[in-house]
């Protein structure tokens, strides 16, 4: 999914229901429901589902608990920005 498809999405009221959790995740998170976002990955172990809760933590400002998801995750999802790191996530993961 690109960055643009995922402005218009959150237009809408609800994210489609045929997206994954972690993609989910990402249009709660920038609808601005941190609790929701992380609720739908919390209890998931797939890297995708471990680097969005990862950005989570890292916004949250927990950066302990951000960097034990990062290594859970198996990969190197951090950006420098955090803006940068929503768009590459909402841009690697699949919907």
């Amino acid at each position: 999914m690109t960055a643009r498809e995922m402005e218009v999405a959150l237009g809408t009221e609800m994210p489609p229901d045929e997206w994954s959790a972690p993609m989910k995740a990402l249009w709660w998170d920038a609808k601005g429901d941190w609790a929701r976002a992380h609720g739908l990955v919390d209890e998931l172990e797939t890297p995708e589902a471990m680097a969005v809760h990862a950005y989570l933590h890292r916004k949250e400002g927990v950066e302990s608990n951000a960097e034990y998801w990062y290594a859970r995750a198996g990969r190197r999802f951090r950006r420098d920005g955090l803006e940068d790191e929503w768009v590459a996530l909402v841009e690697g993961l699949e919907n």
